[in-house]
């Protein structure tokens, strides 16, 4: 068995349990399939703020970047506590009966503090994360960062200190009473695709790249 954060009360599943997962490995999963993660932080007015950003995983850590005079950035960067939640549904799962509706889906909670990244190195290092996650080959292909940008760029690194997954997948669960009811049963599935290249007017006359193909066609085959 692989690395296992700890089952905290913080991070149990308490909603049918058997679905929860505390292994490294499935929660980097689900975090590395996410675009987005779900950044829930404390603010200035004593409540909850949660606000969607892109991020990258490096080993166990979630990188994020944004402008160095955004709040938010900062509050990631300060050690405060940070929660980021992860999901994405596969399928509408459609029961008999209306109560056991749901939905096949994957999702993550991580819990942890950030810090600022400071060295240009450890910057850059990140930022390229970043980009490979988005699409690979593109960090060597397109322009890098300036001194400028890097300069108005804050980079955190948020270290995993504990996190669970929840997975859903297969059939509707149907009461043994409802089975036998003359209405469709089952699951829809949802797929995401990407379509093909787009040349902006700047481009037009450009080859598009062999690596963005070979990602769009990896990307599809695996959904």
């Amino acid at each position: 068995m692989g690395q296992q954060f700890e089952k905290t009360e913080r991070n149990q599943v308490k909603r049918v349990p058997q679905r929860g997962a505390y292994d490294h490995e499935t929660v980097f999963r689900v975090v590395d399939a996410a675009w987005m993660g779900h950044v829930g932080i404390l603010n200035s007015c004593g409540g909850v703020t949660v606000v969607p950003m892109l991020h990258a995983r490096m080993d166990d850590s979630l990188i994020f970047h944004g402008a160095n005079s955004s709040r938010l950035m900062k509050y990631l960067g300060s050690g405060e506590p940070v929660s980021v939640s992860f999901g994405m549904v596969d399928g509408l799962v459609l029961a008999k009966s209306l109560f056991h509706h749901s939905m096949n889906y994957r999702s993550a909670v991580v819990f942890g503090t950030g810090h600022l990244i400071n060295t240009r190195g450890e910057i850059l290092e990140a930022l390229q994360v970043i980009s490979e996650k988005i699409m690979p080959g593109r960090w060597d292909d397109a322009r890098q960062p300036s001194e400028r940008e890097l300069s108005a760029t804050a980079v955190v690194k948020l270290r995993m200190e504990s996190a669970s997954a929840k997975i859903r997948t297969g059939d509707p669960v149907d009461d043994e009473a409802d089975r036998s009811l003359p209405v469709w049963s089952g699951v829809l599935p949802i797929r995401s695709n990407m379509g093909d290249p787009i040349s902006d007017t700047n481009s037009e006359s450009l080859v598009v790249p062999g690596y963005l193909e070979s990602y769009t066609s990896r990307y599809n085959q695996s959904e």
